[in-house]
């Protein structure tokens, strides 16, 4: 493992901690920053596998709020529902992700002009959805109707595509469905818990076999990086969307995905 491997780990756990939950798809980010940075893991594990520190870092941030759902979900028929709601919504993702794995991870993720075309067709949806003048039926995710837990878990699927963005497509999905923006945002969170936690254990299950010491350390890295950024984005996002909208990370998208292109069209 040379101290180029660690530096590109680094820089590609930290980017995937400031892009996991933002709307701009953190795997297509990471897959085409390790393309022109030569950087190649094992069986595409390190892309999912470092998704661990993101997972942590919000479950650090919504330990309080967890422990009550986790408390009171004996007793409370609200925080069942909630529960139940969670659940549903990830379920088509959990199905589509087994049966497509072998084309996500070796022809989608190896793709990346694919991946650049969905950032920006992505980023293009993200800015008309931002205008789109609806008023919000919604404001507490845990009042959401159960029809609509089931739709946005269908819409999270799109997300298999790289360059589509898991938080991205929920939470576009969660404000075409009657959700404001704060709450769009706050159940791709919650809608992520379960959704990470199960890519990233069954990609250790399917790949663990081929990991060498030398990767788990590089993971490791990936990993801590990932788990600091990603701290400090959930932190501030709900906060800035609620005041700001999503038009910053739309363009964000036309501008990595256009670059993107330009760079494959020129060097490949």
């Amino acid at each position: 493992m040379t101290d180029q491997t660690i530096i590109g780990a680094l820089l590609l756990g930290i980017l995937e901690g400031l892009t996991e939950f933002i709307p701009v798809s953190s795997t297509g980010h990471i897959l085409l920053a390790g393309h022109f940075l030569g950087f190649e893991s094992t069986g595409k594990a390190f892309e999912v596998l470092i998704q661990l520190g993101a997972i942590l870092a919000i479950l650090s941030v919504y330990a309080a709020r967890l422990w009550k759902i986790l408390t009171d979900l004996p007793r409370d028929p609200g925080t069942r529902r909630f529960v139940l709601g969670v659940l549903i919504a990830f379920l088509p993702a959990a199905v589509v992700g087994v049966l497509a794995y072998k084309i996500i991870k070796t022809v989608l993720f190896e793709t990346p002009m694919l991946i650049c075309i969905m950032l920006i067709l992505g980023g293009i949806v993200l800015l008309w959805v931002d205008r789109w003048a609806q008023k919000p039926r919604y404001t507490d995710i845990t009042k959401f109707p159960l029809a609509m837990y089931f739709k946005i878990g269908l819409i999270q699927c799109l997300s298999m595509i790289p360059g589509t963005s898991r938080s991205g497509a929920t939470i576009v999905g969660g404000l075409l469905l009657g959700a404001d923006k704060r709450s769009a945002a706050e159940f791709s969170f919650f809608l992520a818990m379960p959704t990470m936690t199960g890519a990233f254990a069954y990609d250790l299950y399917k790949n663990h076999a081929l990991l060498s010491a030398a990767d788990l350390q590089i993971i490791a890295v990936g990993f801590i990086a990932a788990f600091v950024a990603a701290l400090l984005v959930v932190r501030w996002l709900l906060g800035y969307v609620s005041q700001h909208g999503y038009a910053l990370f739309g363009w964000w998208r036309l501008i990595v995905g256009g670059l993107g292109l330009i760079a494959l069209l020129a060097w490949g």
